[in-house]
């Protein structure tokens, strides 16, 4: 399979033309990951990579309590491509696992050069981080 019919199943990237993501997928290396290997580390600055779930299943860990599961189609790390700060959460690789990885200096240009990517990674993010803490109040909070 080639790594753009991958990326056809990612919800972020589902409203990208077909050379869209012929063109983003040339981006992205493979890699495939024993079960048991952690491939980023809550706290810490593993990496500077974006990752897409291609094949297999991943934990995802925060304050070492699993909150998720990870199969095909599900991406982790895009807090890091935006932020540039230490992971949120521990990801380790339950099966072995098919990723697909970008670093964030390829995806920003990527984004950029593609407004819908860059518009839907922003309602991602969103969504995450509301979901994360409780509602603003006060002023200008709605």
């Amino acid at each position: 399979m080639a790594l753009a019919d991958d990326l056809k199943r990612v919800p972020l990237f589902s409203g990208l033309t077909d050379r869209q993501r012929r063109k983003l997928g040339k981006l992205f290396n493979e890699r495939v990951v024993p079960p048991g290997i952690t491939l980023v580390t809550e706290g810490k600055m593993s990496g500077v990579c974006f990752f897409v779930v291609a094949d297999g299943e991943a934990a995802v860990r925060i304050g070492g309590n699993e909150v998720a599961r990870l199969g095909p189609g599900d991406h982790f790390g895009e807090l890091a491509l935006i932020t540039e700060r230490e992971r949120t959460a521990t990801v380790t690789a339950e099966t072995e696992l098919r990723c697909l990885e970008i670093p964030f200096w390829d995806f920003r240009n990527f984004a950029h050069e593609n407004p819908d990517v860059m518009w839907k990674l922003l309602q991602h993010v969103v969504e995450l981080l509301s979901a994360e803490s409780p509602a603003p109040a006060g002023p200008g909070a709605v």
